[in-house]
C-alpha cells in the first residue's frame, strides 16, 4: 500500500504548491492595491464641497509647483547623470577611477538632510551670508543673495541626491555600447561630442528615461524638503488636510490628484519604451577605446565630476558634522536609543517582509508564466509610483473605518472598547513600507534569478523535488548576494522614509527621520543634524555595496 500510494502523493502536492504560489501571488498584488483603490473610493465619496474649496484656492498652486519641480529635477539629473556617466565611461582622466565611484556617495542622503545642511551654510545668518557681510561691511538690505528656501532650492537639493539614479543606469548602457558605431561616426568627420550626441546618447535613451523616471518619482513622493522649504505640492497638501485641517475628503482627493499624476508619468514611460527599439549588430564585437584628456580638458572633465560630489556628499557632511558637535543631542541616551530601536525595528522586519514578498512573487511568474502572474507582478510594482503620502491615507481610510466598527460592535455586545487594533499599531505601516518599495526588491531578486538556469529546475524535478524545495535547496543559495541587496535597500529606503512614518507611526513611536524633521520645523538645525548624519550612515551600506560592484565592473 505505501509503494502504491507514493506515485499519487507527489503529484498531488505538485498541483497544489502553484495553486498555493497563485493565492499568495494575488494576495500581495491586492495588498499593493488596496491604497490606490482606497484612495478612490474615498476621494470619491468624500462629496464635491471639499474639492470645490481645492479648486478655488490651493489646487491651482499645488499642481503648478509639483510640475515645475519635476520639470527642474528631470533636467538637472538628466544633465548630470549623463554628463558624468559619459565622462568617466568614454574619457579618461586623472582621478577618473575615483569619480566613478565617488559619484554614486549622494544616493546615501536624503534630500531633506541635504535641505538642513544648506540651509545653515546659505540661509541669511548662515556662514556664507555672514561671511560676506563681515567681508565687504554690507547691512542685511544692501545685497542680494539666492533664497535657499525656495522652489529652486528644493530642486537643487533633489537634483543632487537624485542624479546617481540615472548616472548609474546611463554608465551600465554606455558600458555595453559596441564602440563600433561610434567610430563610423568619427571616421564620417564626426567631432566627440557631436558623435555622442548622434549615437552614443540615442542608443542609452531607454536606460536613461528609466533613471529619470526614477529620480521624478522620488520627487512627487518627497514631502521632508519641499515642507522644510515652505514649497506647496500635493505631498504637503496631503499631509496638511489630514492633520492640520483633519479633512480626510481633501486629504484623499488631493492624494487621488497625485496617484494619477504618478500613474501617467508610468504608463508614459512604459509606453515610450515599448515601442522604442534599438538594435546594435555590433554590440560586443569591439569596445569603444577611451578618448585620453589633457590640459584644460582634463580640468573641466575633473571639476565636472567633483561638482556634484563636493556639493551632494563632501559638504553636507562638514555642515552636518560641525552642526551636531554644538548640539545638546546625545546618542547614548535613553530617549535616542528608542528612536535608534525604533528605526531599526521598523527598518528591518519591513526588509524581511518586503524580501518575502519579492521572492513569493519572483518565483510565481517564474514556476506559472502567463497573463495572471505578470498582471499581479505589474499591479505589485504599482507601488512604487505611489508616493508615501498616498499609501498612507490609502490604507489608513479603510482600517481606519474597520477599526471603528469593530469598537462599536464590541462596545455594543460587550461594553468593552477595542481601541485602534490595526491602525494603532506597527503593522500597518510595516504593509505601507511593502507596498512602497516591493518594487526595488523585486528588481534585485529578478535580477539575480537570470543567474538560475531553466536546466536547474529541470534537474531538480527530474530528482523529485517539489517547487518549494527546488526554491530552498537551489535557488535561494544562488540568489543570496541577490537577496542580501535587496534586503539592504529595503532596509534603508525605510530608514529614509518620512511621509508615510509621519502619517501613520502610533502615538510616541518616533524614529530617527521623525525626530529630524520635528528638530528641524522647530529650526533647531543643531539638534537635527545628529539624527541626520545616523541616517547617512546607515544609508552608506548600500552605497558601499554599489560601489564595490562598479569597481568589479
Amino acid at each position: 500500500m505505501a509503494l502504491s500510494a507514493s506515485p499519487f502523493s507527489t503529484p498531488r502536492r505538485a498541483r497544489s504548491t502553484p495553486r498555493l504560489l497563485s493565492v499568495l501571488g494575488w494576495a500581495i498584488a491586492c495588498i499593493c492595491l488596496l491604497p490606490m483603490v482606497a484612495v478612490a473610493l474615498a476621494a470619491v465619496t468624500g462629496g464635491t464641497e471639499t474639492l470645490t474649496h481645492l479648486l478655488g484656492s490651493v489646487l491651482a498652486r499645488y499642481a503648478g509647483n509639483t510640475v515645475l519641480l519635476v520639470l527642474l529635477v528631470s533636467f538637472g539629473t538628466f544633465a548630470l547623470g549623463v554628463g558624468a556617466a559619459w565622462l568617466v565611461t568614454m574619457t579618461r582622466f586623472p582621478g577618473v577611477r575615483v569619480f566613478e565611484i565617488a559619484l554614486v556617495l549622494p544616493l546615501a542622503f536624503p534630500a531633506y538632510v541635504l535641505a538642513y545642511a544648506y540651509t545653515h551654510i546659505l540661509d541669511h545668518p548662515g556662514i556664507v551670508q555672514s561671511s560676506l557681510r563681515a567681508l565687504m561691511g554690507w547691512g542685511p538690505r544692501d545685497y542680494w543673495f539666492p533664497e535657499i528656501r525656495s522652489l529652486g532650492g528644493a530642486a537643487a537639493m533633489l537634483v543632487l541626491v537624485l542624479y546617481p539614479y540615472v548616472y548609474l543606469l546611463a554608465r551600465a548602457s554606455f558600458l555595453q555600447q559596441s564602440g563600433s558605431t561610434f567610430m563610423a561616426a568619427r571616421a564620417l568627420g564626426s567631432r566627440p561630442l557631436h558623435a555622442f550626441f548622434r549615437v552614443s546618447l540615442p542608443l542609452a535613451r531607454p536606460a536613461i528615461a528609466a533613471g529619470v523616471l526614477l529620480a521624478v518619482m522620488e520627487t512627487i513622493a518627497d514631502f521632508g524638503t519641499v515642507a522644510y522649504f515652505g514649497v506647496q505640492t500635493f505631498a504637503t497638501g496631503i499631509y496638511t488636510s489630514w492633520f492640520s485641517l483633519a479633512d480626510r475628503a481633501g486629504a484623499a482627493q488631493l492624494a487621488l490628484c497625485l496617484l494619477s499624476f504618478a500613474l501617467l508619468l508610468a504608463m508614459l514611460e512604459r509606453a515610450q519604451r515599448g515601442r522604442a527599439k534599438y538594435h546594435d549588430p555590433s554590440r560586443g564585437q569591439k569596445h569603444q577605446p577611451p578618448l585620453s584628456l589633457a590640459g584644460w580638458q582634463a580640468a573641466a572633465a575633473m571639476v565636472l565630476c567633483g561638482v556634484p560630489v563636493l556639493f551632494g556628499a563632501v559638504v553636507p557632511v562638514v555642515a552636518l558634522f560641525s552642526l551636531g558637535l554644538g548640539s545638546e543631542q546625545d546618542l547614548l541616551s535613553p530617549r535616542y536609543l528608542g528612536f535608534v530601536r525604533n528605526s531599526l525595528t521598523l527598518a528591518s522586519v519591513a526588509a524581511v517582509l518586503t524580501l518575502g514578498a519579492a521572492i513569493i512573487l519572483g518565483y510565481y511568474q517564474r514556476t506559472r508564466p502567463g497573463r495572471s502572474s505578470a498582471a499581479a507582478t505589474y499591479a505589485a510594482r504599482l507601488g512604487y509610483a505611489v508616493p508615501g503620502g498616498v499609501i498612507a491615507v490609502g490604507l489608513l481610510v479603510p482600517f481606519a473605518a474597520l477599526d471603528n466598527a469593530v469598537d462599536a460592535w464590541m462596545r455594543q455586545t460587550f461594553e468593552i472598547s477595542t481601541g485602534l487594533l490595526i491602525t494603532g499599531s506597527i503593522w500597518l505601516l510595516v504593509f505601507a513600507y511593502m507596498v512602497r518599495f516591493l518594487a526595488a526588491a523585486l528588481g534585485a531578486y529578478e535580477g539575480g534569478q537570470a543567474l538560475v538556469h531553466s536546466n536547474m529546475d529541470a534537474a531538480s524535478r527530474s530528482l523529485g523535488k517539489g517547487p518549494f524545495a527546488t526554491l530552498r535547496r537551489v535557488h535561494l543559495p544562488i540568489l543570496t548576494p541577490s537577496l542580501l541587496t535587496a534586503l539592504l535597500i529595503v532596509f534603508v529606503d525605510v530608514m529614509k522614509e518620512l511621509p508615510a512614518t509621519l502619517i501613520m507611526r502610533p502615538f510616541n513611536f518616533d524614529t530617527l527621520a521623525v525626530q529630524a524633521y520635528r528638530l528641524a520645523s522647530d529650526e533647531r538645525l543643531d539638534g537635527a543634524a545628529v539624527p541626520s548624519l545616523v541616517i547617512v550612515a546607515v544609508g552608506l551600506l548600500p552605497v558601499i555595496l554599489i560601489c564595490r560592484q562598479v569597481g568589479r565592473r
